[in-house]
């Protein structure tokens, strides 16, 4: 599916070099195959070419984006100058992947010259480990042929599902912020165990092997997450003694409210004046 592509990044932070790892590491596609360009940034851009392989090219410099999958990977807020820089250099040919987070793909097909096929995208940093939970949605051109692509190489590092564009940003909220939640939770049991006595490396090694004990528990079961929380909880035990404190200050609707926040905010980005990106 992907060994005939080749793809051009349009920004090179963090999320683009987890796809290009991915794509490298798992032997989905030559490094010739993949090129990349930032604002900036040359240093990070040799540095992505001694690591990969790559190239790195100047768009102001390019007429033409010679690659069959354009994947926009710059900060939200540059997004319409971006696209506005490339928007003579694409044809309705090449496939636009966006993982920017909040803009919609008609807010993307509306900026272009003519109407290339957009497929809006929403990763995690999971996917540095190859582990990213995606959600994916196809703008008003793109084919089902366009989807699998997408789904290919966003295959290579973790998970995909396909939903609706109404629903992504409720994805960036869970999905894309998620990791941070759950680093969050992490440091608090870390500053518990330091307060109990445990050193930084038990700690840790204990609190890594319990969230990946409960995830590989939640993947294998029927049971909902409350079912299954519950059924650690004994009267008068030490989980019960813990849950009390958390519905004391009300722990759960806070975060619940917290993750609300982070979808909100999702949409205020797709309705943010955009930035200039040179």
């Amino acid at each position: 599916m992907l060994t005939n592509q080749t793809f051009a990044f349009i920004g090179a932070g963090a999320m683009a070099e987890a796809i290009i790892g991915g794509l490298i590491r798992k032997e989905l596609v030559q490094p010739d195959q993949i090129s990349v360009t930032n604002h900036s940034d040359k240093d990070k851009l040799l540095r992505l070419e001694k690591e990969y392989g790559i190239r790195s090219f100047q768009l102001k410099k390019t007429e033409v984006i010679n690659a069959s999958v354009i994947i926009l990977a710059m900060k939200p807020k540059h997004a319409e100058d971006a696209i506005h820089s490339i928007r003579h250099k694409v044809s309705n040919e090449q496939i636009v992947v966006s993982v920017m987070a909040g803009i919609s793909t008609m807010y993307m097909e509306n900026l272009f010259a003519i109407h290339p096929p957009v497929i809006r995208a929403m990763p995690n940093t999971s996917a540095k480990v190859g582990a990213s939970a995606t959600a994916i949605c196809l703008g008003s051109y793109a084919s089902s042929t366009d989807g699998r692509i997408a789904e290919a190489l966003f295959r290579s590092i973790g998970t995909v599902t396909e939903l609706a564009e109404e629903k992504m940003d409720a994805v960036t909220g869970i999905a894309g912020s998620g990791p941070a939640y759950l680093y969050y939770m992490v440091e608090a049991m870390e500053h518990a165990g330091r307060q109990a006595g445990l050193r930084e490396d038990e700690a840790k090694e204990l609190i890594i092997q319990t969230f990946f004990g409960a995830a590989l528990r939640l993947q294998h079961t029927e049971k909902t997450s409350k079912e299954l929380y519950k059924e650690i909880m004994s009267p008068a035990g030490t989980t019960e003694a813990a849950f009390d404190v958390l519905e004391q200050h009300q722990v759960q609707e806070h975060f619940t409210a917290a993750i609300m926040r982070a979808i909100e905010r999702s949409k205020e980005l797709g309705n943010t004046t955009a930035t200039p990106f040179k």
